[in-house]
């Protein structure tokens, strides 16, 4: 596959129009269009091809390769100052001719050749795509509403209203557009996070090349506030990295020599030598930047709608336009030539505002902006209708271990028997764990660490479910469950304790046990706690035994179910399902989560769990942060009602225009600032579902982590 960037791209439907026609030519077999990142993707390398099909639909757009990409275009340009100029000459036109006061046929003349001289120079963009829509015979868009309203100004002898139109049009159209090619060039200044060069260390000396033309082994040098090109390993003693742009994480990272550091990461401080161990294209970054820009292949529900209502609504209201022209004065006193004046004028207001751009644009532009400020907090959606449903949740699913747990063992207590004390149990117990694999044994060690002991070990038998026997210094260590005492004939009171217990004895001689437990992450409670606000009814779905389930659904006051097998986990779940109104989410990190994340509206794979649960999921979870997620949350919820905003604007004010121009009240002036306003407000606003979430998200990890 072959990647472009189209430059001039400033409409989605005429994205979606090239689209169809790029899929629909000899030759080329694969064809998509993302509109908000500006990207072609397709099997065909053949560019001057590409131009030439393009051209045939929009002839402004020009195809270019990702590395050859315009540099972004500034909103004042030769082309903007060209209309302002032909508005003051129009404006000046005007004065001149209220000031003389005169109908000289001289001036008149002169002036109405002037007004046709700026129409066609303002409107020659217009002329152009209305045309080539035409050659397609698509005759209902935009431009050629305005040229309908314009042309029927012209009719009813309103030429000033006429020069107006077009001209306040093509500087909305222009304004408008700067606004949107702005706005993408922010979503795309965060999502592409692709570095442009790296610095190759090649025979002692630095050479720059490509990061995608890096191979495994390169050594490179990252400079102090560069991006780390490619998944590489610190060949320094010590490093420190703003890992923020692929993890959400805001404090910074610091590494010793030998240790991975992921792409995208920015080297803080000091320059790094790192060493290459994947190429760009399966690097992290890569697969983080890949899904960001192939999330709007999956369209909200609303998305969708706005972009079908678009297509029926212009034809409607060019027909609704030509009714209220031509019918009303049937029925009005006076005569039917002396109130179609009035009327035609009140139809080219209705024309005049009722551009469905606003929306068009607004929308998709919203939910890739929400799509976006998610990846920046460390969670990757797989389509903006996950996004949706995100927004929509009502019940929330999670895994126990690895998610709502650290999903590592730790010791919490030692309860000593007969006076010992607790260190020496713990001594015991580390011997006797000493050349144990399994986790338990592992925490155990974890929690000797800071106690000097040297373990001379002469005999060691493991059995598994019960525990372990070793002869340490001479000494039999016995240390396991309350079945591996029984096998031992080792004396004990404690049978019935609940919880992982791990019992110990010395030379048959019960000295006490341990309790080892999987701890809750720090951020749960308060998560489950928001959730609850959010009206999401979190519950826990877990493979686990009833007793650690019931001490961590208690601790987080949730309800819970244990001991799920795969299949079983996936059948319950799926009767909470059928039982809710609104959008059901699962969170998991295991290979045993996979069926019930298929089954989720939203599947939230943890990014530290396994691989087939990443690919069933729709999202995930790159930091394995649960204060992640509750942000992509909240940002999905900001952005639906951003899209709410923007859609009720838009329809209440183009709708309150269409009624003040139908009465009369509204004229021609009004309409246009109306329609140019709405949409600049709509884009506007759907840049907000951008800014500030991660910034939120960050400065409530740092208050969690300095507690």
């Amino acid at each position: 596959m072959q990647q472009f960037h189209l430059d001039n791209l400033d409409c989605p439907n005429c994205a979606a129009k090239l689209e169809s026609t790029l899929r629909k030519s000899q030759g080329i077999a694969h064809a998509q269009i993302n509109f908000t990142t500006s990207t072609l993707l397709t099997d065909c390398a053949n560019m001057q091809k590409l131009q030439d099909i393009i051209a045939q639909v929009e002839p402004q757009v020009r195809i270019s390769r990702q590395e050859d990409r315009q540099p972004k275009r500034k909103i004042w340009t030769k082309e903007l100052a060209l209309l302002l100029g032909l508005i003051i000459i129009f404006l000046s036109s005007l004065a001149l001719e209220y000031l003389l006061q005169t109908r000289a046929e001289s001036l008149s003349s002169a002036l109405s050749l002037l007004h046709i001289a700026l129409y066609v120079i303002a409107g020659k963009e217009v002329f152009k795509r209305a045309y080539a829509n035409a050659k397609r015979k698509e005759f209902f868009d935009e431009n050629v509403l305005m040229i309908v309203a314009s042309i029927a100004a012209f009719i009813i002898g309103a030429s000033e209203e006429a020069v107006g139109i077009m001209l306040f049009f093509s500087v909305g159209e222009y304004l408008q557009n700067a606004s949107l090619r702005k706005g993408m060039d922010s979503i795309n200044a965060l999502a592409n996070l692709t570095p442009p060069q790296a610095h190759k260390i090649h025979n002692g000396k630095t050479i720059d090349i490509a990061a995608k033309d890096l191979v495994v082994g390169d050594e490179i040098i990252v400079l102090a506030g560069e991006v780390v090109p490619v998944d590489c390993v610190l060949l320094d003693e010590i490093a420190s990295f703003d890992t923020s742009a692929i993890s959400g994480e805001s404090l910074p990272l610091t590494i010793t020599q030998n240790t991975q550091i992921l792409a995208g990461s920015i080297t803080l401080s000091s320059p790094a030598t790192m060493r290459a161990i994947r190429p760009y294209a399966t690097s992290q970054i890569a697969k983080i930047t890949e899904l960001i820009e192939n999330a709007t292949a999956k369209k909200a529900k609303t998305e969708s709608f706005i972009t079908s209502f678009a297509r029926y609504y212009t034809p409607i209201v060019f027909f609704a336009a030509l009714c209220i022209a031509l019918v009303p004065p049937l029925f009005a006193s006076g005569g039917y030539s002396a109130n179609l004046y009035d009327w035609v004028y009140r139809a080219i207001v209705v024309l005049m505002v009722s551009c469905p751009c606003a929306l068009v644009i607004s929308v998709p532009l919203g939910y890739f902006g929400g799509i976006v400020a998610s990846s920046k907090v460390g969670v990757l959606l797989k389509g903006s209708s996950y996004l949706e449903a995100l927004s929509q949740l009502s019940m929330l699913g999670f895994d126990k271990t690895g998610t709502l747990t650290e999903g590592s063992f730790k010791v919490v207590d030692i309860v000593p028997e007969n006076g010992v004390s607790k260190e020496r149990i713990l001594g015991f117990a580390a011997c006797a764990q000493d050349l144990s694999t399994h986790p338990i044994a592992q925490s155990i060690k974890q929690a000797y660490m800071d106690l000097a002991h040297t373990h001379h070990i002469s005999e060691f038998e493991e059995f598994s479910g019960l525990g372990v026997r070793a002869v340490c210094d001479h000494r039999e260590i016995i240390a396991g469950n309350d079945k591996i005492l029984h096998k031992f004939s080792i004396p004990h009171n404690h049978c019935d304790i609940d919880g992982t217990i791990v019992h110990i004895s010395v030379d048959k001689d019960y000295l006490g046990y341990i309790i080892i437990a999987d701890t809750l992450k720090v951020e749960s409670k308060r998560v489950i706690d928001e959730l609850k606000q959010l009206h999401i009814t979190p519950i826990m779905l877990s493979g686990d035994g009833e007793y650690p389930c019931k001490i961590v659904g208690e601790q987080l006051g949730i309800a819970y179910h244990s001991q799920l097998l795969p299949q079983d986990k996936a059948a319950y779940f799926e009767k909470l399902k059928a039982e809710q109104k609104g959008k059901v989410g699962f969170v998991g990190d295991g290979i045993n989560d996979a069926p019930t994340l298929a089954l989720a509206d939203v599947g939230i794979a943890m990014g530290g769990g396994s691989d087939l649960s990443r690919q069933k999921a729709d999202m995930i979870v790159l930091n394995n942060s649960l204060d992640s997620l509750l942000q992509a949350i909240k940002i999905a919820k900001k952005t639906k009602i951003i899209i709410y905003e923007n859609i009720i604007m838009a329809l209440g004010i183009k709708g309150l225009f269409i009624i003040l121009g139908i009465l009369g009240v509204a004229s021609i002036w009004e309409a246009v600032f109306g329609d140019v306003g709405v949409a600049l407000l709509a884009l506007a606003n759907a840049m907000r579902t951008m800014k500030g979430s991660h910034i939120k998200r960050s400065q409530s990890t740092i208050e969690s982590k300095s507690h």
